[in-house]
């Protein structure tokens, strides 16, 4: 039986979680909610009732989780309302989806090294070592990922 008591708690205690991770606050806590619904997809409305927030913390929330592919937005046919649903990408394929970030830090990086005068000098040093912690991230990652996809549990 559902304890709504429970997922309450939950929602806030994994929203805290994830927001020590680097996760907007109110965008973690919408996550969980969508996550945690007995519907498949929720209203900006209903998301600010069960969150207690206002329409412009929702509304910024979800932006940023659409932007992260963890959200859809699928709008209701003849209102200007939308529903908030889960993207049915899994995790893997929404932390997939975002690996390119970690490369394009270690290109952009590289053309400051340039500016610099070279990994020779003092700052092109440095930030040839960013460069290449991020793309050594980028590689292991991916590395991780794809052993994720053998690995993973098939749940029904």
């Amino acid at each position: 039986m559902r304890d709504e008591e429970a997922v309450r708690r939950f929602v806030e205690r994994m929203g805290r979680m994830l927001a020590a991770m680097g996760v907007p606050p109110m965008a973690a806590r919408v996550l969980l909610t969508v996550m945690t619904a007995e519907e498949d997809a929720l209203s900006a409305a209903d998301l600010a009732e069960r969150l207690g927030a206002s329409s412009g913390a929702i509304s910024g929330a979800v932006r940023y989780l659409v932007d992260m592919d963890l959200l859809r937005r699928e709008p209701v046919p003849g209102s200007r309302r939308d529903l908030y649903l889960l993207s049915g990408q899994s995790w893997w394929e929404a932390t997939m989806s975002k690996m390119n970030r970690l490369q394009l830090i270690a290109d952009t990086v590289e053309e400051g090294i340039a500016a610099v005068g070279g990994p020779g000098s003092r700052p092109g040093h440095t930030m040839a070592e960013m460069r290449d912690f991020f793309a050594f991230c980028h590689d292991e990652i991916l590395l991780m990922l794809e052993r994720w996809e053998r690995r993973k549990p098939v749940h029904d």
